[in-house]
């Protein structure tokens, strides 16, 4: 620092010798962009969504598992003698295996599983037939290259050539006849 103020004073250096020199920050612009960016990473729909849906599966298990040990599992518990379902154990070799609670982790899981089942994968399958069994065709094969070209084209958009348009049918009501053995 000291030789660079005599040589400024000797007329050596330029005034902006430390403004040239100094070493670069990054551009304001370029952190912003990515700030930017990981906002919007942060605020898209489906991660939000996702993470509302794993907070409310975790309440959700949370239910269930004291369901299961507060109720169901005392129920069965005084079915079977004992007052206490989750302290049962069995004792080998002077080693404790205690079975409650995993009885109580297994009941847990099929409930959480049929609750998943029945309100989520049933009905979604369901839509996705109907929705489907609904919808004509988009698509069919081109009869030269065999590639996915539109029902309506005329001419296929990979080796031109010239096809015949198809008309769709609507779905029938009815089904077809079964056939004779």
């Amino acid at each position: 620092m000291l030789r660079i103020a005599r040589e400024r004073a000797a007329g050596d250096i330029k005034g902006n010798y430390l403004k040239t020199h100094r070493p670069k920050r990054t551009d304001r612009n370029e952190q912003g962009r990515f700030v930017q960016g990981f906002k919007k990473f942060l605020l898209r729909g489906n991660l939000v969504e996702l993470a509302v849906a794993v907070v409310i599966a975790t309440a959700f298990g949370a239910v269930v598992t004291s369901l299961v040990k507060d109720l169901i599992t005392p129920l069965i518990a005084a079915i079977g003698g004992k007052p206490d379902f989750s302290n049962l154990y069995f004792t080998f070799n002077k080693s404790k295996f205690a079975y409650g609670d995993f009885i109580n982790a297994v009941l847990a899981f099929v409930i959480i599983a049929a609750v998943v089942y029945f309100l989520v994968v049933s009905p979604v399958v369901k839509l996705l037939a109907r929705l489907q069994r609904n919808q004509e065709a988009a698509d069919r094969e081109c009869p030269e290259c065999l590639s996915e070209i539109p029902v309506k084209a005329t001419r296929c958009m990979y080796c031109t050539a010239t096809v015949t348009p198809v008309t769709p049918t609507p779905p029938s009501s009815t089904a077809p006849p079964a056939p004779t053995v």
